[in-house]
């Protein structure tokens, strides 16, 4: 009997972490520590040794982790900054937040990354930074970025909110270049109950200023001493201890869905429909997995014909986007083909073996109709 797939289930995971989230919360009604407070301490400190740096600081979601590392680096107003055009908005929005300008670069074809040569183009007298962005849970190439914005005096910066675990070489992202920013939305690989998100560096100046900026731009141990114009960007205590339940089973759910994405591109491999590609020496954790269908309408019709939701991730580049437009310098081919054939299919880690079946036999019969009909 054919099953409907949902695109994603988060029922399952909030049960295996139940019962620690619990006796968490039971822990906060009795301390009133409702923001900050120990629980939040333990998780920067598990979450910067699993990344590989010195230092981890909490913010209120993926957002503000980069609005407020550009701030903290003192990027601004005159200053440009690369970023792929084909990005979840928050990318481009924490840049334009911080007074700075985006500069948008095209990307690889097969794996939709930003590369060294790409970087290389996009580079003005003007630039001052470059937001590398593990697009899908796939780490760019950062030793090839990494070298090019060197050079160019760049301060890199990673954009991993899709790459939990992620590595690159051996080397977890967030560890490559002078900050990580990690959103902890509930649909992310670590994923809160709510907003959350998180800055990984190794530079102690910069974890220092990031905690005043966070917190009304005070001082260390001070209430009232306010030395930056900071906001309000805490990570709240119950989602600290939800991070803290989930990272314990995390790297148990990367290996699920590195399992799911296998039988997909089993399913495929002898189709000329194809997956973005995983480049060698990536360690993808799999947050999303995309698809290319020439026809991306009809592939989602027929999937959802065959019981299978899909998503599009993302439909319009963001220097396409009106917003954004205006930082535009011309067309990125790539990025631009890629928006109309990207088609994400169902992946969280407790997919039952029919539903994965089920996307299984619907892939190949998509894939099949896509050949018939010329797609």
């Amino acid at each position: 009997m054919r099953v409907q797939v949902p695109f994603m289930d988060l029922g399952a995971m909030t049960r295996q972490v139940r019962r620690d989230v619990d006796i968490a919360w039971e822990a906060m009604l009795g301390t009133g520590d409702f923001v900050g407070g120990a629980a939040v301490e333990r998780f920067e400190e598990q979450w910067a040794r699993y990344c590989g740096t010195h230092a981890a600081v909490g913010v209120a979601n993926g957002t503000d982790a980069i609005t407020l590392t550009l701030r903290a680096l003192g990027i601004g107003p005159g200053d440009e900054v690369v970023v792929p055009a084909n990005t979840f908005v928050a990318t481009v929005e924490g840049i334009v937040l911080s007074g700075a300008r985006p500069r948008f670069a095209d990307v690889d074809p097969d794996t939709l990354l930003l590369t060294a040569d790409g970087l290389a183009a996009a580079i003005t007298p003007r630039t001052c930074a470059v937001i590398v962005v593990h697009l899908y849970g796939q780490p760019a190439n950062l030793d090839a970025l990494g070298s090019v914005a060197a050079r160019a005096g760049l301060v890199l910066i990673e954009d991993a909110a899709q790459a939990h675990g992620a590595a690159w070489m051996g080397r977890r992202t967030g560890s490559f270049g002078r900050a990580g920013c990690f959103s902890f939305y509930p649909g992310k690989n670590l994923g809160a109950f709510g907003d959350a998100g998180a800055v990984v560096t190794s530079d102690p100046v910069l974890a220092r200023t990031l905690r005043s900026l966070r917190n009304h731009g005070r001082q260390s141990a001070s209430h009232y001493l306010h030395i930056n114009v900071g906001t309000n960007s805490r990570l709240d205590t119950i989602q600290a201890a939800v991070l803290s339940a989930k990272l314990l089973r995390l790297d148990g759910w990367t290996a699920s869905r590195r399992a799911i994405v296998a039988r997909y591109r089993k399913a495929l491999e002898r189709s000329p429909v194809r997956f973005v590609a995983t480049a060698p020496g990536a360690e993808h954790v799999h947050h999303l997995a995309v698809s290319l269908f020439p026809d991306r309408d009809r592939a989602a019709a027929s999937f959802a014909r065959l019981g299978v939701a899909t998503a599009v991730h993302y439909p319009i580049p963001c220097h396409l986007l009106e917003p954004y437009s205006q930082f535009a310098d011309g067309r990125l081919p790539i990025a631009e083909a890629a928006a109309s054939q990207v088609l994400s299919l169902p992946l969280f880690p407790h997919m039952t073996e029919p539903q994965i079946q089920q996307v299984c036999n619907a892939l190949g019969e998509v894939a099949t109709e896509a050949v018939v009909t010329g797609g």
